[in-house]
């Protein structure tokens, strides 16, 4: 493109045009992000800004899709059940299709706005979290007169006469493709003022999803068929009056603007460990904790002391408080997995993984691992996790999901000397495309939690020796483990 001082002519593409004048005037007054903002408005035609919102308008979406779980999202499902004098009663369920991403504790919270004036008169198995003005009813109070209420789950442990099928649980709704029993949450609300009538009742609007966090963008509810329940015996189907649903889909971009986990890579072959990036989950406005039993001191991510006491051993953490305090590290993320190049054999090969947690005031209680290589297809066995395999696109099988063993370590505790779980991995070589050169043996993608982790550069992964080929490192692991055996 080159540079012309005259307004677009007719005969002109926008190229031929970049800055004016005018333009010029306002790039000297102003910061460079401004200036440009101002010369794109200023010099660009009105078709061409149309589609730049347009294109700015479908990234925005498709930020929110995952190529390794395409399909997955939180569906939200209101059943209306039966009407009363001046509303209905709905059951609404949560269900969670999303194959590796779970809602941790402090659990979801859902909210929309009513589309008139609708009362919630009470609930069963959740609560709005603020009642609202009421003061215009006399008598009988409505559990919440918000327009736009917010409602969570009931914690466990609540009298059976608050509490329905799937509910009280905290908020806490497992990963579809850990324990699909256990990815579903539901509560009943009792509506007032509403419509009494599926042509008089209007669906809310403007769904919220916290889950606990922010990252969750919900569409508009839709009306679908109503929804056929099978009784208890098996014998009798009944149905809705009305059912309509929201559909929730999550984008990491907007849930944190750095990632939340790291990883770090080592070999038999190579004497090299590759840590994770420097400030890989970013080091700006964080503070920490330095691992030493008797450190009392918080500090910055850049090593200087903060004014705040704390004691950062196990046991002596505020685990009330929202914000993290992390273990001070040159990486400052909550969680590390290590990938681990440990053994090769004639016709297998095994890698073990690590999982570290350095945030003092969270336990990643149902934990999900995510790992994408290509010879993740030919799984033999895996020690200390249990593994689901992941198919997205038909018969590509190159993704696996990890997650603990129930009761044994399904718990990833705080930072500390417990703050970590461990498996190897134990896989069957594919000859056609078996290699240790060029960091095959590392996995292209890790996801924990369902949030992608931060990959070292691939020019710093671990290289096989020129000197010591896949050949002679098979036989010579071999050997080693002789060795091994026969002094055991």
């Amino acid at each position: 493109c080159r540079s012309v001082e005259s307004p677009i002519a007719k005969d002109q593409s926008p190229c031929d045009v970049t800055i004016s004048s005018a333009a010029r005037a306002h790039m000297r007054s102003a910061r460079p992000i401004e200036a440009l903002a101002r010369v794109v408005t200023m010099e660009l035609p009105h078709a061409a800004l149309a589609l730049i919102v347009a294109a700015a308008a479908t990234l925005s979406v498709a930020v929110a899709y995952d190529p390794l779980d395409p399909n997955g999202n939180i569906t939200i499902k209101w059943d209306v059940l039966s009407w009363t004098p001046d509303g209905y009663v709905a059951t609404v369920t949560i269900n969670n299709f999303q194959t590796y991403r779970q809602i941790m504790a402090p659990g979801w919270t859902v909210g929309w706005t009513w589309a008139k004036r609708e009362v919630i008169w009470s609930m069963v198995g959740a609560q709005a979290t603020e009642q609202g003005d009421c003061s215009k009813f006399k008598a009988n109070l409505p559990h919440s007169c918000k327009r736009t209420p917010a409602v969570v789950d009931l914690l466990p442990g609540v009298p059976y006469n608050q509490q329905i099928a799937n509910c009280c649980r905290g908020g806490v709704v497992s990963a579809y493709g850990q324990d699909p029993s256990g990815a579903v949450s539901s509560f009943q609300v009792s509506v007032g003022q509403a419509g009494t009538t599926n042509r008089t009742v209007k669906v809310p609007k403007n769904f919220t999803l916290l889950g606990p966090g922010p990252g969750y963008t919900c569409g508009p509810a839709k009306v679908v068929p109503s929804t056929v329940f099978l009784t208890a015996d098996h014998r009798r189907k009944t149905q809705a009056l009305m059912t309509w649903n929201v559909t929730c889909t999550y984008s990491q971009h907007l849930a944190s603007k750095y990632p939340t986990c790291c990883v770090s890579f080592s070999s038999f072959y190579n004497d090299t460990i590759v840590p994770c990036a420097k400030c890989a989950c970013g080091c700006e406005h964080k503070t920490c904790a330095r691992s030493e039993p008797d450190s009392k001191r918080l500090m910055s991510a850049s090593g200087k002391s903060s004014a705040h006491a704390v004691t950062a051993v196990r046991g002596h953490v505020n685990r009330q408080s929202a914000a993290p305090l992390l273990q001070c590290t040159t990486h400052m993320c909550p969680v590390r997995v290590h990938w681990h190049v440990k053994l090769n054999y004639h016709d297998y090969w095994r890698a073990k993984v690590t999982v570290t947690n350095f945030n003092y005031r969270t336990n990643y209680t149902g934990w999900t691992l995510v790992a994408q290589h290509p010879n993740l297809d030919n799984i033999t066995e895996v020690f200390s996790f249990d593994y689901k395999p992941v198919v997205s696109y038909g018969s590509i099988n190159d993704t696996a999901l990890f997650y603990g063993m129930k009761f044994f370590n399904d718990q990833l505790m705080e930072a500390g000397p417990y703050g970590n779980v461990q498996s190897e991995v134990l896989m069957r070589k594919d000859a056609s495309t078996f290699t240790f050169r060029q960091g095959w043996a590392f996995p292209r993608k890790i996801y924990f939690n369902g949030d992608e982790c931060r990959m070292p550069p691939p020019d710093s992964y671990p290289y096989l020796p020129n000197s010591a080929p896949a050949s002679l490192v098979s036989s010579a692991s071999v050997v080693v483990a002789f060795l091994v055996l026969l002094m055991a």
